[in-house]
């Protein structure tokens, strides 16, 4: 037996905030590998905004987290035990292990990490899905061009600002919107951002219309709410519209209610489009190499928060990501994990 497995288990349908009742945590024997399996220990978790949809009913592009189960994450670890062909004990994966300290995989969905191309948690951001999130929404459905005015939402977070940065990389005037001063500073001072605008300490509104005069030609929306309104208002003539997130509508507890601007895409015969990443699985390959190009070359900056807390503050970890008290990538490392 290797040890214990420390697992944090959905409880109970959040309403607005999840609270500790939401959750069960548990302890049980390590699970040993099948004929065909492989032993995974976890030595870091993706905490992300869309993990809060897969706590609720209803119908969406996964089915949600069943009561009892426990709650499905992205994780990065290395190979303890392996009775499969394909992997090797001590071989470092990534993949959609759950909030657990051990997890057995058939290697369906798993990925080995080249730790010769950055730090191991990198493969969890910029390398991992937030980054190709970030690639792939913006440059196939955004679609920007050199010289066009990009605006992203959400942008200090794991997905935003790596989208910002592609946005820039391309050629494009890139205007970012985050909550709080440091952040807002991070993107132009760090990231390369031409504007930042602060949504808590000013109009976005009057923000948007002294740094995008002549509209926006690409919103990348991590968002949505009051913002995307704001947004659809200052679209340029055959803008398009990314929707990657709607992270403040997340924990609403009525129903969200639509785009009020909805009606400037026609006015500017524009567009608005939605997109998962899973539908690019056959391309990761080529994003991150040139993801990993970029980021050696120095064009393309990363940073993880990482919260060495443990596993057992799951609950208040994930908490972080609707405060707003991330920047970057949001990462739990467990404990016993080398820094």
């Amino acid at each position: 037996m290797t040890g214990v497995n420390a697992q944090w288990r959905l409880a109970a349908r959040p309403v607005g905030l999840p609270k500790p009742t939401d959750w069960e945590y548990a302890e049980e024997p390590a699970p040993e590998p099948a004929d065909g399996q492989f032993q995974v220990q976890l030595e870091y978790l993706s905490l992300d905004p869309a993990m809060r949809g897969w706590m609720n009913e209803g119908r969406s592009y996964v089915p949600p987290v069943g009561i009892g189960e426990v709650m499905r994450a992205g994780g990065l670890g290395r190979i303890t035990n392996s009775r499969h062909r394909d992997y090797r004990a001590g071989d470092l994966v990534s993949g959609m292990f759950g909030i657990q300290r051990y997890a057995l995989s058939d290697g369906r969905g798993v990925s080995r990490v080249d730790e010769t191309l950055a730090p191991a948690p990198v493969h969890l951001g910029v390398l991992g899905m937030t980054g190709l999130t970030a690639y792939f929404g913006l440059l196939d459905i955004g679609r920007p061009e050199p010289g066009q005015t990009v605006v992203v939402s959400g942008a200090a977070g794991a997905v935003g600002n790596v989208a910002g940065q592609i946005a820039r990389i391309k050629g494009c005037k890139v205007i970012g919107i985050a909550g709080g001063s440091e952040k807002c500073a991070w993107l132009t001072e760090d990231l390369g951002f031409d504007a930042a605008i602060d949504y808590k300490a000013g109009e976005v509104r009057a923000e948007l219309r002294a740094h995008a005069p002549d509209g926006v030609d690409v919103y990348f929306d991590n968002v949505g709410g009051e913002i995307l309104d704001e947004v659809l208002r200052r679209l340029a003539r055959h803008a398009r519209v990314v929707i990657c997130g709607a992270i403040s509508q997340y924990n609403a507890e009525q129903a969200p209610r639509g785009p009020a601007n909805y009606m400037q895409l026609l006015v500017e015969r524009s567009s608005m489009a939605g997109f998962l990443v899973f539908d690019y699985a056959h391309r990761y390959a080529e994003a991150i190499a040139q993801l990993a190009d970029w980021l050696n070359d120095g064009e393309l900056v990363s940073r993880e928060d990482i919260v060495g807390a443990g596993i057992e503050q799951f609950p208040e970890v994930f908490l972080r990501l609707f405060r707003g008290d991330n920047i970057g990538k949001l990462i739990l490392q467990l404990d016993g994990v080398q820094a």
